[in-house]
């Protein structure tokens, strides 16, 4: 797996109140960005993971880069949901945090997790597409929600800023599914594009995940043991809620 800095860009706009996508579109997404920093940091432990909000007044930084889950989880719990979203300035602003990584060797990626419509034209979204492609930085959007609003501006901005397959769109329709669940497998987990939907031997077998294990064992592995503790997280999450439903119950009798 290649050596990576990734900022994680999330929506914190007042569409992520929305309950198209269980439980929330903020919750849903907050599931994401805990499977997405598994799976980068267990793919490399070199790499590190950067997290910031794109709505409000600004933009701003909620964590620096860092292998530290603590300090990710503790830069969640102080986002705020307010306003709308300022795409194009939240990403110039993660890329200066990407130019000031301590390791110059780690490569440059932008994660951006965008449930609200992008108020930016087409034009200026390719503008920046290529000052990124430039400047060697690979993105992934990850959109859901507004897709449909969106579908033009997101898919623009990958045309232009791809090169060799290193930059990538999932979009994700609302259902009953989990966000983080419909992401495993995707090409945004794959990095430089290891991963596609799902991979086949030339037998025609279908691996988990998408990853051949033969192949890549560390990047299935890390995929593996993502998926097992994001499903524990939300497990422990649910029977939080039961015991607090229940002594709701008594303290009402």
């Amino acid at each position: 797996m290649v050596l990576e800095a990734t900022m994680i860009i999330i929506d914190n706009s007042e569409f992520m109140r929305n309950g198209d996508y269980t439980p929330t579109r903020f919750e849903a997404q907050l599931s994401a960005v805990h499977l997405l920093f598994n799976a980068k940091t267990q793919a490399n432990p070199e790499n590190a993971v950067g997290i910031m909000t794109m709505a409000g007044k600004s933009p701003e930084v909620k964590s620096t880069l860092t292998t530290d889950f603590g300090a990710i989880l503790a830069a969640l719990h102080d986002v705020k949901i307010s306003e709308s979203c300022h795409f194009t300035t939240a990403i110039q602003i993660a890329q200066l945090a990407l130019k000031h990584r301590e390791n110059k060797n780690q490569r440059q990626r932008i994660v951006v997790l965008t449930a609200s419509p992008i108020s930016e034209d087409t034009k200026d979204l390719v503008k920046l597409a290529k000052k990124l492609k430039k400047n060697n930085i690979s993105v992934d959007i990850i959109s859901f929600g507004e897709d449909s609003t969106n579908e033009e501006k997101v898919e623009a901005f990958i045309q232009n800023i791809n090169s060799a397959e290193n930059s990538h769109l999932v979009t994700i329709p609302p259902g009953p599914h989990l966000l983080s669940d419909m992401l495993l497998g995707s090409t945004i987990l794959g990095g430089d594009g290891e991963v596609g939907g799902v991979a086949a031997s030339g037998s025609g077998e279908q691996f988990e995940f998408g990853v051949d294990p033969s192949l890549d064992p560390e990047l299935a592995l890390a995929l593996k043991m993502s998926m097992e503790e994001e499903k524990a997280r939300q497990e422990a999450g649910e029977r939080k809620k039961e015991e607090e439903d229940r002594k709701m119950q008594v303290d009402n009798k």
